[in-house]
């Protein structure tokens, strides 16, 4: 099977941070939005660092059975783990791993199996325990795909977000247990592409995805229109959430826990948080923290109150601009937020 190439892999990158609509209210709301925030009361330290001078980590996954956390390169594909207690982060997984040469969206499930989106082909899943490759599941055709995101539900089921396709692909336990440790293909469950805001052909679409606690519905950012989707996990039905105080363009990663939602905004150096609907149709901002520590952060995972959140330094010499990293690359601590 022939997959995206990894140039075209970084032209899309830039596409997702650069290439955003030019007209209308959409284009000028978020610097306007950002700024008019009150000083933050967020504190933004160093949780961790990852070892290398080019690992422009990209994805984040927090263990709450163990409290380790694992962060992806999006460069090489390397997985990195640290444990309590250590400032710095291990090697987990090297770099071309099964096959693998980047590495985008991370999730621990409740089973203790690490899922690792490569943006290029799909996805691939570990035993925490023995780094044992379980099973990888891949994008059929030859068509460009970004497999960008993975989230979780409550039954194992896994949903991936394809932000060249606008598709979210599900990935059932039934279907892992039928892979055998083998390979499985990915196949849509819900298809966006007809409810999006209008778009260039080449944008960058969905991005971070989470799934509500009840199991019945998923959200889903289009980072590209700045919009919100509630997408109904029994009925497939999709509707735009409505909200209220701002909007979620440039949106990476998400976290949602206990009715709220964080957004990363990568591009603006921000993190919102909303409070959700329980059902899932609505949600208003109610704060925003913009701040250059963040250095371009890709996604968080929250953990014990505190968010962490992926520096990824994707504008210093990594895909989207020219420059040089800070060094050693880090996981930030937010608190506060």
């Amino acid at each position: 099977m022939s997959h995206l190439t990894r140039s075209s892999v970084v032209v899309a990158a830039a596409l997702a941070s650069a290439v955003l609509p030019a007209t209308g209210a959409l284009a000028s709301a978020p610097v306007a939005a950002v700024h008019a925030e009150a000083p933050s009361r967020a504190r933004i330290s160093t949780a961790y660092v990852l070892p290398g001078d080019r690992v422009y980590p990209e994805g984040i996954a927090a263990d709450d059975r163990t409290g380790a956390f694992y962060a992806g390169s999006y460069q090489d594909g390397t997985i990195y783990r640290t444990t309590p207690g250590r400032r710095e982060a291990e090697v987990f997984l090297p770099a071309g791993a099964d096959g693998r040469h980047t590495a985008n969206g991370l999730r621990v499930d409740r089973a203790g199996r690490l899922w690792v989106c490569d943006s290029t082909s799909g996805v691939a899943v570990y035993d925490t325990r023995t780094r044992r490759l379980i099973a990888q599941f891949t994008v059929p055709g030859d068509a460009a795909r970004i497999v960008n995101d993975v989230a979780i539900g409550p039954d194992g089921t896994a949903w991936l977000t394809d932000s060249t396709r606008a598709v979210v692909y599900r990935v059932t336990p039934g279907d892992l247990a039928a892979a055998g440790g083998g390979r499985g293909v990915l196949q849509p469950r819900f298809d966006l592409g007809a409810v999006l805001e209008p778009h260039a052909p080449d944008a960058v679409t969905l991005n971070g995805i989470v799934a509500d606690p009840s199991g019945r519905h998923l959200l889903v950012a289009d980072m590209t229109g700045g919009d919100l989707y509630r997408l109904d996990v029994a009925s497939g039905a999709i509707r735009k959430v409505e909200l209220r105080g701002g909007d979620v363009l440039h949106a990476d990663g998400l976290e949602l826990r206990g009715g709220r939602l964080w957004v990363v905004h990568n591009t603006a150096n921000a993190i919102s948080r909303w409070r959700v609907a329980a059902d899932g149709t609505e949600a208003r901002r109610e704060r925003m923290v913009t701040d250059p520590a963040l250095q371009w952060p890709t996604t968080l995972a929250r953990s014990g109150g505190t968010l962490y959140v992926v520096r990824s330094q994707f504008d210093k010499g990594g895909p989207i601009g020219s420059g040089t990293p800070e060094l050693p690359f880090s996981i930030a601590a937010v608190r506060g937020l």
